[in-house]
């Protein structure tokens, strides 16, 4: 439990530039203390104690505004950044040294019983408020942008992002050109909708004026 405790502390730190030392993320990280908690409950989870195992998820949603269900496994170096917000439901099974950002839900859609949260795999980025609802599979080194609602299967070094995520990288291969989940310069999926229409607009538009100007030339 020690060594585990020291390797998430020490992931943090090394992925975080805002954190200063390990001792600094063990005392003040809300997202550390979380994933600390859990490792408790999800110990009286497994061994039935259901009541207990509520209890400290329950305190530790309290402290810290991170809501772990003891059922989730969690894998090493978890860092959730912030993470007011963050919900992971009971059967959600997380890899390791993953990021997760504030608002982000790995949540069920209400249509599945049994295994009902998605397993997400090793080194996965999450966004800010992020949705991953429904039992499927988030690839290995994948990036899922902010405020993205997956409800589909996301391959290994795949990145999607919005509303209704797309893939638009694939192993460093951009699908949708000028992509790059920096947090910042991403697509806009509704703008990208509209320039579509548009440009069928003016298609249709010219494909008129030219059966015009041949109704006219036949005059």
């Amino acid at each position: 439990m020690l060594k585990g405790v020291l390797y998430d502390a020490r992931a943090i730190a090394k992925r975080d530039p805002a954190a200063k030392s390990v001792f600094e993320v063990m005392l003040l990280y809300a997202g550390f203390h979380a994933v600390f908690l859990h490792r408790f409950a999800h110990w009286f989870y497994k061994k039935r104690l259901f009541l207990p195992a509520r209890f400290i998820s329950q305190l530790s949603r309290f402290i810290t505004g991170i809501e772990i269900h003891p059922g989730a496994v969690i894998g090493r170096g978890l860092f959730i950044d912030h993470g007011m917000g963050v919900v992971i439901g009971e059967t959600a099974e997380v890899g390791e040294n993953c990021t997760i950002y504030h608002g982000v839900t790995l949540g069920g859609t209400g249509k599945d019983k049994g295994k009902r949260h998605p397993t997400i795999g090793n080194n996965v980025l999450i966004g800010a408020g992020a949705k991953i609802l429904g039992p499927f599979n988030v690839g290995d080194n994948s990036m899922i942008g902010a405020g993205s609602i997956v409800m589909d299967e996301v391959p290994p070094h795949t990145t999607v992002t919005g509303p209704k995520a797309r893939h638009v990288k694939h192993k460093g291969k951009k699908l949708i050109p000028s992509v790059e989940l920096d947090q910042i310069h991403m697509p806009d999926p509704v703008a990208q909708e509209l320039c579509s229409l548009r440009a069928r607009l003016e298609h249709l538009e010219a494909a008129l004026r030219s059966k015009e100007d041949g109704n006219v030339n036949k005059k």
